[in-house]
């Protein structure tokens, strides 16, 4: 019997020496015994080890569980993201641990090959013609194209209350004109022409058509100028694009456009416009006197640009009083605007501010008018615009890349005392890392862009509405929007960092598998089943494919040339020229009582004058986006957005 007992000791023993050494060196299944339990002690790992203790309320924790569902099946607990350790009592940023360069993410995300990049572009560039090609073929001169029927679709006559319809389709082939602009990005001078051709002999503005002041100046107006521009560019940075026999054809169409959107300035008790005018007879009788602080104050760079083009100082008057007019209507308190205004009262309807729908371009429109003209009021509001933005707006730790809390999230809060209001963000935010890279806050645009990206991987594409607290979408369409794209592209401008490649062939690529019907791409009707919506909106072939072309074409000549441009809130080219620079009136010519009876003339035999010269190596100051960053972009933002969306 001793001998059993020695045996069993033994065995004992050698059990728990066995598991000592599991314990400390993970070293205990190499001596053939085979537990159920993994410790895995990678760096996947290390961060779970800080979770915070009684954090600032101010950050909202709005993260904690952005994949919770995924973490707690694996017993993960609580996943944090862009998290640090504590060690002897002071903090480190969990950065240090890749200073090695030896990071799984490194390895993936460091380097894009030459070959898988023109594959990419070749892929942007089939999927713009795809849709472009179908247009023509099956919808023009109709507005849009439903892919899906293939067949066009116009205005809803029938139902002029259908404003998701009507404030966009005016019987005026919408997505051609859209698209002109597109067409030279992608180096195709002959279709340029036709497309050309096709909108001087086939559209007119005289139609009996209600549309949004807003859709018409930037898709419509905006495309316009610059397709004008670009034809009349005497540096001629995409070839020999001139048109023979032109004669500023698409400035009088701009011009005639703007003329007939004016009565949406006229009698209004604040200078701030309708929301909708009749493109042949003005205001209609029974048009609100409520509308979005975008809407009504993203008119300032076309209206500019065509006012300094033909002379005549009314357009950007009408335009910039509108901004001032919202501008003072802000906060004392805040400094921030709400999204709805009365424009007869100067009442807040909705007092929510955000970056979202019905504001986002009127922050991108302040930086842009500034760049663009110069006026040194512009920046002044963009400027107070944005620390207001980071002072109420902004949740989340102090740093992006470091320190206690999560990574930063701007919600939607009370205009007059900062409180949140709702729990969502929606897809138009987006935009907001592109406005910043735009700024100079490059690290701060990072780390955002990263939270929307999280999203898009996990649905392969963007919901309208995310809910930030629930970790689910509140509205579940998505209508092919760019702006996740044009951050994508901006912020691979300024940093150069192949990463922001491998996100631009994410989304090409779940576009192409998820969107893509019979006649183009259609709108995602629910981003989780992928069911889609028999619409293909003009945006798609005007910015997202733009952009994405534009995101793997190095050589394109809109970064080779020395010239320097930017791109309105719909996505057409503008280069910042010194004429744009120069008013030819002076700024007391125009007064109030002048504007009370703004005139809605024909304009027919109004000629623009031909303004065609441009400045080579022009100065503006505080021009941000001229900079170039070599940002190292460390693998704490991929860890972060795999984190986010439950795939570590």
């Amino acid at each position: 019997m001793q001998w059993r007992s020695i045996v069993v000791g033994l065995l004992l023993l050698r059990l728990a020496f066995s598991f000592i050494l599991w314990l400390t060196f993970g070293l205990g299944p190499s001596w053939g015994f085979n537990f159920p339990i993994n410790f895995n002690f990678s760096l996947h790992k290390i961060e779970l080890f800080g979770e915070k203790v009684g954090a600032d309320p101010r950050s909202g924790a709005w993260l904690r569980h952005l994949a919770g569902h995924h973490h707690h099946h694996h017993g993960q607990g609580h996943p944090r993201t862009c998290s640090q350790t504590e060690e002897h009592g002071y903090k480190k940023p969990y950065l240090r641990f890749f200073e090695d360069g030896g990071d799984e993410y490194a390895k993936k995300y460091s380097f894009f090959p030459e070959k898988l990049k023109a594959e990419m572009r070749g892929m942007a560039r089939d999927m713009f013609y795809f849709g472009y090609e179908n247009y023509m073929k099956y919808a023009f001169p109709e507005d849009e194209l439903n892919p899906i029927d293939c067949q066009g679709r116009g205005p809803d006559v029938l139902n002029p209350s259908n404003i998701n319809i009507n404030d966009v389709l005016g019987n005026y082939s919408l997505t051609l004109i859209d698209t002109l602009d597109t067409l030279l990005v992608l180096g195709n001078v002959s279709e340029f022409h036709r497309a050309v051709k096709l909108v001087i002999d086939t559209v007119s503005f005289d139609k009996d058509s209600t549309v949004q002041v807003f859709e018409a100046n930037i898709r419509i107006l905006g495309s316009l100028i610059s397709a004008h521009i670009l034809l009349t560019d005497s540096k001629q940075p995409f070839g020999n694009v001139g048109l023979e026999d032109y004669d500023n054809e698409l400035l009088h169409l701009a011009h005639d456009l703007a003329v007939r959107l004016l009565p949406a300035f006229e009698n209004t008790g604040t200078g701030i416009p309708y929301p909708r005018v009749n493109l042949k007879s003005g205001v209609p009788p029974d048009t609100i006197n409520e509308t979005c602080t975008a809407g009504a104050g993203s008119l300032l760079v076309e209206f500019g640009i065509l006012s300094r083009l033909i002379g005549d100082s009314t357009f950007e008057w009408v335009a910039r009083r509108a901004v001032k007019a919202l501008w003072n209507l802000r906060s004392n308190e805040t400094g921030l605007l709400g999204n709805v205004v009365n424009i007869q009262t100067g009442q807040w309807v909705g007092k929510q501010s955000g970056l979202g729908a019905g504001m986002d371009s009127f922050y991108e429109y302040l930086l842009k008018s500034y760049i663009l003209f110069g006026e040194k009021e512009d920046y002044k509001m963009f400027k107070a615009a944005y620390e207001s933005i980071h002072n109420h707006l902004r949740r989340g730790r102090e740093a992006c890349n470091e320190g206690e809390g999560d990574p930063p999230l701007y919600v939607n809060v009370n205009m007059f005392n900062g409180q949140i209001m709702n729990t969502w963000i929606d897809s138009l935010q987006a935009f907001f890392p592109g406005l910043q890279v735009l700024n100079g806050d490059v690290e701060n645009a990072i780390c955002l862009h990263a939270f929307y990206y999280a999203i898009w991987k996990r649905f392969g594409a963007l919901p309208e509405r995310y809910n930030w607290q629930l970790q689910a979408p509140d509205v579940l369409f998505y209508p092919l929007r760019p702006e996740l794209v044009e951050s994508t592209y901006l912020l691979y401008q300024a940093t150069k960092n192949p990463f922001y490649l491998h996100v631009g062939m994410d989304i090409l690529q779940s576009i192409e598998k998820y969107t893509k019907v019979r006649c183009g791409y259609a709108t995602l009707h629910h981003v989780v089943d992928k069911s889609k919506e028999d619409r293909m909106e003009s945006f798609f072939l005007s910015e997202t494919c733009k952009y994405l072309y534009l995101l793997f074409d190095e050589d394109n000549p809109l970064h080779k040339s020395e010239s320097k441009y930017i791109f309105t809130t719909e996505g057409h080219v503008v280069p910042i020229d010194k004429r744009f620079r120069e008013k030819q009136w002076n700024d007391g010519e125009l007064s109030d009582q002048d504007m009370t009876n703004v005139p809605h003339t024909n304009t027919s035999n109004v000629r623009p004058l031909r303004l065609n010269v441009l400045v080579s190596d022009m100065t503006c100051d505080r021009i941000p986006d001229e900079r170039r960053y070599a940002l190292p972009l460390k693998s704490v933002y991929m860890r972060q957005i795999d984190h986010m969306v439950g795939l570590s």
